[in-house]
């Protein structure tokens, strides 16, 4: 068969068992819908939590960074696996114990504030609304490709597909959804790695593949390292960042995994509190699978690359080279008309290429804004996991198996970040302030409601994605960091921060970090985004997060400290989440 037809065979069976899963995890209640009856068991719970964690960016983006950024890429490795580790001893137990269904739930109850809850929602929606487009978009470019629909046809077929499980199920139907969908995911991840593993280095582990001999006897990162020196690139395994931009970019992503509203969501749906430490154990494991190939998928990946097209005829290149070409996630402008892609360290085209239909001189497809420097290849860091089966030439089924798992990734992101912004207006808003006398079912008509109007704003964030939102996607993790980690910490390990401390904080820390991603990343109302010259502090957008995250907390501190302290029954529930259950019993005998 071919790979089309491959393609919508695996991805008609995952559909089919999502959509089977829906039906079957119906919600008959908004406890099953917000927090799936919190019946889930630990295992099933690190599986969902995993899914929910590895997006399109985790499953199509992070080995695409690596492979272009080398050495750099590792910050993304360290930051969003250590994130789940502090979230597992800082915060899952804790917010488990108190027991609400959201973030802004605990906000709004632990700072006895409506005011605080507002703020609250208002960050939750922007994180999740930001988060959530890139998943759409991801999507529609997966279908494009592999099933050969318009992006637009394609991010509505997602559309679909996340509101059918969704919106029946709630909760319950997206943490089984996502069991299976991280099945899918890590299979479809793992499958093409090893059988390039096996081909390029003859050991079938990926990981142990990456640091292997070749048949010359030669390291295959030595090769790497050649092969890019020989580029006018630096080496791959040598770094460029400096070491406090490292920490700051590590930290902040740490930081916002512990701080990002669907993640922290997943602890409520189990049974008890040790199960919540327990699914951010089985979480981290299973995530890790993912994040230790992931290296090794991108050295393979940016070999193959390089050797396939270095100093090749373009008439001579595979079929994969064109097909991806329409996509326009890579491109080649003939500069010198020798027929021959020449790449080197410098960009063939300022920001993302813009095709016409017409075709060049050696056939290359037009580009309307190639720049002036020698290099001749465009290449997109979304191509290297989506392309690297074709590029290595593996079996049909195997290319299919990768837009399966691609699809799953942003499908079950999707889905847990759609949820959280369901909730966020139907219990949130509209149950604890505007309409606190609705009835169960009513409530969850309404969250049903919100789901539906939430899947069609991010449809249309897939279909028109606007430039600032596409900019913001890679940056929701310092969001979250500077907006929720600070008031849940505070929250849980100081009795006496108080509404106004918290309140003041976050909007001191999501307002800096807002600024600082509109003029340093986006450019603000028609200027031009300002250089890395400026950064301040010599801070990178994707590390900032951490400088807004302190001002957050220094924030909250001071006023909380010249403010009256929260009543004494705040107080006393601050004091006893942060004690094991059966801890008084036990300290009597």
């Amino acid at each position: 068969m071919d790979v089309q037809l491959w393609t919508w065979l695996l991805v008609g069976l995952s559909f089919a068992l999502y959509f089977g899963i829906a039906i079957w995890a119906r919600a008959s209640s908004t406890k099953d819908f917000y927090i799936a009856g919190s019946g889930v068991s630990p295992l099933a719970n690190g599986m969902a939590t995993a899914a929910d964690w590895m997006s399109a960016a985790s499953f199509i983006s992070m080995a695409g960074i690596i492979s272009f950024i080398g050495y750099d890429g590792s910050v993304f490795l360290m930051g969003w696996t250590g994130g789940y580790v502090l979230l597992a001893l800082l915060l899952a137990p804790y917010l488990r114990k108190f027991g609400k269904f959201t973030v802004p739930d605990f906000i709004g109850d632990r700072y006895y504030s409506n005011t605080a809850r507002t703020v609250a929602i208002i960050c939750a929606l922007i994180v999740s609304f930001t988060y959530v487009a890139g998943q759409m978009r991801g999507v529609g470019i997966v279908f494009s490709q592999f099933l050969q629909v318009e992006i637009t046809n394609g991010v509505i077929i997602g559309m679909i597909v996340v509101l059918v499980f969704a919106f029946l199920g709630g909760m319950k139907g997206i943490t089984y959804t996502q069991v299976a969908q991280y099945c899918v995911l890590i299979f479809a991840f793992m499958v093409p790695a090893i059988f390039i593993s096996i081909q390029m280095t003859g050991n079938p582990i990926p990981q142990f593949g990456m640091g292997s001999q070749l048949e010359n006897g030669t390291y295959l990162l030595d090769k790497l390292d050649n092969l890019h020196t020989q580029l006018g690139f630096r080496e791959y395994t040598d770094g460029s960042k400096s070491t406090w931009d490292v920490f700051a970019i590590t930290l902040a992503l740490m930081a916002g995994t512990s701080g990002l509203p669907h993640v922290i969501v997943r602890f409520f749906t189990v049974p008890k509190v040790r199960d919540a430490r327990k699914s951010a154990g089985y979480a981290l494991l299973l995530i890790a699978i993912l994040y230790t190939t992931a290296p090794a998928v991108a050295v393979f990946a940016r070999t193959n690359l390089i050797e396939t097209v270095m100093d090749k005829e373009y008439s001579s290149l595979p079929s994969w080279f064109r097909n991806w070409e329409n996509t326009g996630l890579i491109a080649w402008t003939d500069k010198n008309k020798d027929g021959k892609i020449q790449y080197s360290n410098s960009d063939a085209v300022i920001g993302k290429p813009e095709f016409t239909e017409a075709r060049g001189a050696s056939n290359e497809r037009l580009v309307s804004n190639a720049s002036d420097s020698e290099n001749e290849l465009y290449v997109d860091r979304d191509i290297m996991v989506l392309a690297n089966p074709e590029i290595a030439n593996l079996p049909n089924w195997v290319i299919a198996l990768v837009a399966a798992g691609g699809l799953a990734a942003a499908l079950s992101t999707a889905a847990g970040l759609l949820l959280v912004i369901s909730t966020s207006i139907s219990h949130d808003l509209l149950k604890k302030q505007l309409m606190p006398e609705i009835t169960d079912k009513q409530e969850l008509l309404a969250a049903r409601i919100s789901i539906l109007l939430a899947v069609l704003v991010a449809g249309l964030f897939g279909i028109y994605p606007p430039g600032f939102v596409a900019a913001v996607v890679a940056l929701a993790f310092g969001l979250a960091a500077a907006s929720f980690f600070p008031a849940i910490v505070l929250g849980i390990f100081d009795k006496r921060m108080n509404k106004e401390g918290a309140v003041a904080g976050m909007v001191v820390g999501i307002s800096t970090m807002l600024f600082y991603m509109i003029r340093f990343k986006t450019g603000f109302f028609g200027i031009d985004p300002l250089p890395p010259s400026e950064w301040w502090f010599g801070t990178s957008p994707e590390g900032f997060g951490v400088i807004a995250m302190t001002l957050n907390i220094i924030t909250a501190l001071v006023i909380s400290r010249l403010t009256p302290a929260p009543p004494e029954e705040v107080q006393n529930i601050v004091e006893d989440i942060r004690i094991p259950s059966g801890a008084g019993q036990a300290s009597e005998h």
